[in-house]
């Protein structure tokens, strides 16, 4: 295997989303449209997306990273709305979909269109949460986003799966595809509550950081392996463990936690990166594998399936919204208020990705009884044509659309005072337990080292109160915001020293790193404070 197409294709998909994080378009967005054109460049090697890849090996981290980044108490708080999407809607988009691309394409057999919908039913994750963090979207239509996109890919490969048996003539009933999606929905979820205990507890009883972090890598592929095999739902057992550690992440060691973020964010980079230049790239792929379908008859079959996935999504999403709360005076009490913006901003975020894209480009070529499965071709440009409109269309516009509604944003300023005051009542409280331990005769220090212990202490309590207070009139800093300008200052100055230093021979390599280390902890500690 030539691996020097594959570290191009890593190499340039980072390349064009770093380039991203400096224009006004959102990475995924420039990602395919880049990929898109390359498609057709010379030379450029032909990326067939492969599902025995995308599925096992790129889904679960991209899954596990999302998980880890959402808030259980958050999702449980909304897990209405959540499941309604992630699993209500999955299944009315696949009915729906499927049906009225059975009416609309000629010579599409209904089994064969309701694939297509199972397909094209799950939004993507990545997409949606990118632009909507990117925008500051309310916290709740965040969550709502994410909950969906962490669930809905389950119950869409089962969809998938169920509608696939009727289409290549293995036989599926709908008591049968009901045992099917109840066994991979309880399954993945049992599996997953089976192993995230004891995975949480090797990983709070290691005391190597690189072993833990060898071991969070391995994770995501541990649980959707082990979900798989008894034919349960891989994508729920990596959701749920994900959440578990998540939740629980203040109970491991601060080292592994902070090789651990780095780790996971690069590793997400990479392959959020690479999913959506992939799909860019199968234009090329799926246009030639249109066989007897002209392009132009299957670009207006196309905008009609379009359509369809963008309305059906609204037709669910209104409804579920505001008849519960019509039917239930409890739902009412529980829930925030909500007014028509806030379903139109999740109607229009319905972007699909590379998870369809990968169950499309895994129907089989042929049927049970050996013969071609029934316009196949046409179902993947359906698919790609499909992601690709939703991504460009959709996701183009969406931050317009946000803007007209004028959909209120986060509350920075509420945001930060919580956030003071919750470093106000931990800071007491490692005042009071400081004090206690300096009464002891045995953590006796000389009263300069308590006087600084005190002073980190104080300004670390001082700190987030001061980016609610003024501004310096020159540079428009705050004072916490100057502190750590200056510190970083500081620290670069003391790096050059040691340099200076290890080249003069007056110290060796070894105690060079070791001193350069030193100080990347203490401005790694003020950069997370400053993020």
């Amino acid at each position: 295997m030539d691996a020097l197409p594959l570290v191009g294709l890593i190499a340039a998909s980072a390349a064009v989303a770093g380039a991203a994080r400096r224009t006004p378009v959102a990475a995924p967005l420039l990602l395919v449209a880049v990929g898109l054109i390359a498609s057709y460049v010379p030379g450029v090697p032909d990326f067939h997306l492969d599902p025995d890849i995308v599925l096992p090996l790129l889904l679960p981290p991209l899954l596990h990273t999302a998980a880890l980044d959402s808030s259980y108490l958050d999702l449980r708080a909304n897990i209405r709305p959540v499941a309604l999407l992630s699993v209500g809607y999955v299944l009315f988009a696949t009915l729906a979909v499927g049906y009225l691309a059975y009416l609309f394409v000629p010579d599409l057999p209904l089994t064969a269109a309701l694939v297509l919908g199972a397909v094209v039913a799950p939004p993507d994750a990545v997409a949606a949460t990118a632009i909507a963090r990117r925008l500051g979207l309310p916290s709740r239509i965040t969550t709502i986003l994410q909950g969906e996109s962490l669930v809905n890919d389950a119950t869409a490969i089962t969809a998938y799966k169920v509608a696939l048996a009727a289409a290549i003539g293995e036989g599926a009933s709908w008591a049968g595809g009901l045992g099917e999606f109840a066994l991979a929905a309880l399954g993945g979820i049992g599996v997953g509550l089976v192993l995230m205990i004891p995975i949480h507890w090797l990983r709070t009883h290691l005391r190597e950081a690189l072993i833990q972090n060898t071991l969070s890598l391995l994770i995501p592929f541990i649980a959707y392996a082990a979900a798989e095999q008894v034919h349960a739902s891989g994508v729920l057992a990596v959701v749920v463990v994900a959440l578990y550690l998540g939740h629980h992440s203040s109970q491991v060691d601060f080292a592994t936690r902070l090789q651990e973020e780095a780790v996971w964010k690069m590793v997400s980079f990479v392959l959020e990166s690479v999913v959506f230049a992939l799909i860019g790239l199968q234009l090329a792929i799926v246009v030639e594998g249109l066989g007897e379908y002209g392009v132009g008859e299957a670009l207006w079959y196309a905008a009609g399936v379009f359509v369809t996935v963008v309305v059906v999504r609204f037709v669910w999403v209104y409804p579920a919204t505001f008849l519960p709360r019509m039917a239930s005076r409890r739902i009412r009490e529980r829930e925030p208020d909500t007014t028509w913006t806030a379903p139109l901003i999740v109607g229009w975020a319905g972007m699909r990705g590379v998870v369809s894209l990968a169950i499309a480009f895994s129907i089989p070529l042929t049927t049970a009884d050996g013969e071609a499965f029934p316009a196949r071709n046409l179902v993947l440009f359906l698919t790609f044509t499909t992601v690709i409109g939703t991504l460009v269309v959709q996701g183009l516009t969406l931050p317009t659309l946000i803007r007209a509604v004028k959909l209120p944003g986060r509350d920075t300023y509420a945001e930060t005072l919580a956030e003071a005051q919750a470093q106000s009542e931990a800071s007491a409280a490692a005042e009071r337990r400081l004090e206690e331990l300096l009464a002891d005769e045995r953590n006796a220090l000389p009263q300069p080292l308590a006087d600084r212990l005190r002073t980190v202490l104080e300004r670390r309590r001082n700190a987030v109160w001061e980016r609610l207070g003024t501004v310096n009139e020159v540079t428009g800093e705050s004072a916490d915001d100057t502190y750590r300008r200056l510190a970083r200052e500081m620290i670069a100055a003391e790096r050059d020293v040691f340099v200076e230093l290890r080249n003069r021979r007056r110290i060796d390599d070894e105690m060079m790193r070791t001193l350069l280390r030193r100080l990347d902890l203490e401005e790694a500690a003020a950069y997370r404070e400053e993020a």
